[in-house]
């Protein structure tokens, strides 16, 4: 079977990308309970639903990018990212399910949120994962992705739970 890196252009697609995007707030939310409260308080259920409800409209282009990774005709994974201001986008939601672990989802996810990033004009993309992902840690600083200091208001709880990426995009690479 082979891993497919797709950009959802249907209804189905996207309500695929919404499960993994459920998924991925449980497994989150089973971190622990300082991870647990960061969630709760972030992404409480309904203005989850609010967003994953909008994602068609807020992560398409000109406003973003959604990207499913399919093994075979199952989604396995996702990621998506949005404009912000001064030319940056933010990546979000980038998970990957266990049976696709360790086959390169998760990069090959990031690769074409990176490549969409780029083709779209952005100068920089910020991101943000849990300390206790120690596996995404690696994963961006390996795909060129530097530490930084919060680039958004963070609630005092969330102190030393999360770290905050910044990758600079080069015009035309």
């Amino acid at each position: 079977m082979t891993l497919d890196i797709i950009t959802p252009a249907s209804t189905p697609d996207f309500d695929a990308v919404r499960l993994l995007c459920w998924d991925y707030r449980t497994f989150l939310l089973g971190l622990g309970p300082e991870d647990k409260k960061i969630i709760e308080f972030i992404y409480p259920p309904d203005k989850y639903e609010r967003i994953l409800a909008a994602i068609e409209v807020d992560h398409q282009a000109p406003r973003g990018g959604v990207k499913l990774a399919m093994l075979g005709d199952r989604p396995v994974g996702c990621g998506m990212f949005h404009r912000l201001d001064n030319g940056a986008a933010e990546v979000k939601r980038v998970y990957v399910r266990d049976e696709a672990r360790g086959m390169g989802a998760g990069r090959a996810v990031m690769e074409a949120l990176i490549d969409q990033c780029r083709a779209d004009g952005y100068e920089r993309i910020l991101m943000d994962t849990g300390v206790a992902l120690a596996a995404a840690k690696s994963l961006y600083l390996s795909m060129g992705f530097n530490l930084r200091g919060p680039y958004q208001d963070m609630p005092d709880f969330a102190d030393g739970r999360l770290l905050f990426f910044e990758m600079e995009l080069e015009r035309g690479g």
